[in-house]
């Protein structure tokens, strides 16, 4: 039985190291194929706060396997029936929400207010909105003499990554359990104790055996043997545009779906009849959320040449406020990064765009005064961005915006589409119906107006390079069935 994660008394980082020996196959807690463990590293205090198995190929063939037969079972529950699975599921994941927040405070760095938010509750929300979403698909229907059937696509590999860790695997698992799919999750390495907590909930209910499955392990080897798997029907991942493409030329080989959710350069577009104080902290409060370390982050803020120097003042207090430190204590606006990696990786951009030419306007690549420990960056803040430097170009990760002027709006539309991202992006206007008309302009797959609240059952997901497929909503949901036509 693999160790339980016990709730903290008090929220706080782990004082002693949690141990999962178990990966979760066919109903059951089973042992690896192998003896190897990875460890799990608190980005604040950089001690070991856990361990976790090392998959195998051998560990994949088994819950594929599982999930093959589960799959078999779960497509012949009646739809109510699996939402009503789900709704469980997520009020199981609210009653542990705290326990959520601090795992992946300690483990990613966001703080444990905003934890508790986004990144506990918006995996309990990913479950709970299957009641909606299941009715607005249109499971049946009738055109001219062919009856329009849609169906589970089979078994999924759900493979995710370290910024949104259970969120991910949620907005991946719920669909594909509503539609009547079974599942073979690969949490990252980096951040994969929450994901234990999920198969701990489903393991309370009466599913059936291989419905859901938990292999842990690294991409190049539990990753790659789902992608190859003959078995598998299909694959979601979220990730990196580099390791997206690596998924897509693996699966290739057995033709299966794949849906991909990669890396993003979002521009914010302020127009010049914006109000400009409110758009660029705004802007730069979206670029350092979850310390820069989210895909959909409007690293890019254009702006009105006239305003620069408006929006740089602007810029540079936001960025003054944005206190890094520990994310469990009162006050912490930025936590650290996610590793020692990371953390190299955006220092080296800072450098870069430095090096490039651009204006250093808050931040910079030394250490924060005061935090030794841990793995942070100051907030950053360029200015006088050329659209083709590596800063405007290359997915950073971390908390560092790039502030590009521009002379005309059609100029900004060619800057905003100048990458090879899509995924995200704003407008801000005076006028919403002159924003809506430069948000069509916009080759990316969300664009938020005026600081729009974030939609949870809207379709997200990429252009280009960041990807195909969609998630959330009716739209994910039905990225996890096939269409059939039955004519009479």
């Amino acid at each position: 039985m693999a160790t339980e994660t016990a709730a903290p008394a008090q929220a706080g980082h782990p004082t002693e190291e949690i141990v999962r020996d178990r990966i979760y196959i066919g109903g059951e807690w089973v042992e690896p194929s192998g003896s190897d463990t990875i460890e799990v590293i608190d980005s604040t205090t950089e001690q070991v706060i856990g361990r976790i198995p090392e998959g195998t190929p051998q560990d994949v063939d088994r819950a594929v396997e599982a999930a093959r037969a589960g799959f078999e079972a779960w497509r012949q529950v009646p739809v109510e029936q699996r939402v009503d699975a789900c709704m469980a599921i997520s009020a199981a994941l609210a009653e542990r929400g705290d326990e959520i927040a601090a795992l992946i405070s300690a483990e990613v760095g966001m703080p444990l207010a905003l934890a508790r938010t986004i990144q506990a509750g918006l995996p309990a929300m990913d479950f709970g909105s299957m009641a909606q979403v299941a009715s607005e698909v249109a499971w049946e229907e009738q055109i001219g003499n062919s009856l329009i059937v849609r169906e589970p696509i089979g078994v999924v590999g759900c493979i995710t990554p370290w910024n949104y860790p259970l969120h991910q695997i949620c907005a991946k698992v719920g669909p594909a359990l509503t539609a009547g799919c079974s599942v073979v999750v690969k949490p990252s390495e980096v951040t994969p104790l929450s994901s234990f907590i999920l198969a701990e909930i489903i393991d309370s209910l009466d599913l059936p055996a291989g419905v859901f499955n938990l292999v842990t392990g690294f991409g190049p080897v539990v990753g790659e043997a789902m992608a190859a798997h003959d078995d598998v029907d299909m694959v979601s991942f979220t990730g990196s545009t580099r390791a997206g493409r690596r998924v897509s030329e693996v699966a290739s080989g057995t033709v299966k779906r794949v849906a991909l959710e990669l890396g993003g350069k979002s521009a914010n577009v302020i127009l010049d009849d914006a109000d400009l104080k409110t758009a660029v902290g705004y802007g730069v409060a979206n670029c350092y959320l979850n310390s820069g370390q989210t895909c959909s982050a409007h690293t890019r803020m254009l702006v009105p040449r006239e305003k620069l120097a408006e929006a740089e003042e602007v810029a540079a207090v936001a960025a003054e406020r944005a206190t890094p430190g520990d994310p469990f204590e009162d006050g912490t606006r930025l936590g650290p990064l996610v590793s020692e990696a990371q953390q190299e990786r955006v220092r080296g951009f800072i450098k870069k765009g430095e090096e490039e030419g651009a204006k250093l306007v808050a931040g910079g690549a030394e250490p924060p005064d005061g935090l030794e420990t841990g793995y942070f960056v100051r907030p950053t803040v360029f200015s006088e961005v050329k659209p083709d430097m590596t800063i405007a170009q290359e997915e950073i990760f971390g908390p560092v915006l790039s502030i590009i002027p521009y002379d005309s709006e059609d100029e900004a539309a060619e800057i905003a589409n100048g990458t090879i991202y899509g995924l995200d992006g704003g407008v801000w206007s005076a006028d919403p119906e002159r924003a809506k008309a430069f948000a069509r302009r916009m080759r990316t797959g969300q664009v938020q107006i005026n600081g729009a609240t974030f939609n949870p059952i809207a379709p997200f997901g990429g252009y280009k390079q960041s990807g195909h497929g969609r998630e959330y909503g009716r739209f994910g949901l039905e990225e996890f069935l096939e269409v059939k036509a039955i004519q009479t």
